[in-house]
């Protein structure tokens, strides 16, 4: 949801008045908010996705893209995720221009372009966690979905929401959910969150405000939980006309 999630600040400016008068603090109620209710939603998804000791997600998704000329075009996707904790992953992302798969099985790292036969591996650290921070760091690498595997811990960055609202409910993939809109730095984000004891995200679409263009990426999320993965499952073994490769680093 990494990185996936950023916002815009509100600024309120409030003008003299034609005696000559100081302009006035903002009241209260013109401060950005974030209700509890809203945020009292993420951390209990947060809690219940902490919960989970594996997952798969199979999304569809849209991403837009900018051109040159200022006009947005649209690209259809898949993104499959399967993960286990702490250290085990395999995600594959492809989209109407490029597929790549990401395997991490605790110990190596490798980064899979199925179409141009290309493959890439690393030394990873030891957690999911820790990687997570190395490939951004390090290979400039971040996932859809991201912050999937952040909320409900001290780095879930809920300190740098300006504003949260529950919007009301909604219907997604035949369940019931609730819609919730929120803001930071340079980003608008909604979320769609099941109701019941399972708070699941079902859906995500994330605004770029910083570009007038308003690009988005959105995610209609499909969820199996506690799935049975073996470690062969997140090792990666090379097609046999697949070539090795050295990843530039930062």
């Amino acid at each position: 949801m990494r990185e996936a999630l950023r916002m815009l600040c509100l600024l309120v400016a409030f003008a003299s008045s034609s005696v000559a008068a100081a302009a006035e603090p903002a009241s209260k109620s013109d401060a950005p908010m974030v209700e509890p209710q809203a945020l009292d939603a993420l951390k209990k998804m947060g809690a219940y996705l902490r919960t989970l000791n594996a997952l798969e997600i199979k999304a569809s998704t849209l991403t837009d893209t900018v051109l040159d000329n200022g006009q947005t075009v649209q690209f259809a996707g898949t993104a499959n995720y399967r993960v286990r904790k702490p250290n085990g992953f395999v995600i594959t992302v492809a989209d109407d221009r490029r597929v790549r798969q990401y395997n991490y099985d605790g110990k190596s790292f490798t980064i899979f372009s199925p179409r141009m036969g290309f493959y890439s591996t690393v030394p990873a650290p030891p957690t999911t966690r820790e990687l997570l921070t190395k490939i951004h760091d390090k290979l400039g690498i971040e996932f859809p979905l991201e912050d999937l595997f952040r909320w409900g811990l001290p780095e879930d960055r809920h300190d740098d929401l300006t504003s949260g609202v529950l919007v009301g409910y909604a219907r997604i993939n035949g369940g019931d959910a609730e819609q919730y809109a929120f803001r930071e730095r340079d980003v608008d984000w909604q979320i769609w969150i099941q109701r019941g004891d399972k708070p699941l995200p079902l859906k995500v679409v994330i605004t770029l405000a910083s570009d007038e263009a308003r690009p988005q990426f959105a995610a209609t999320l499909n969820w199996t939980t506690n799935p049975k993965f073996t470690d062969a499952t997140f090792a990666f073994k090379p097609p046999a006309d697949a070539k090795p490769i050295t990843i530039a680093q930062r």
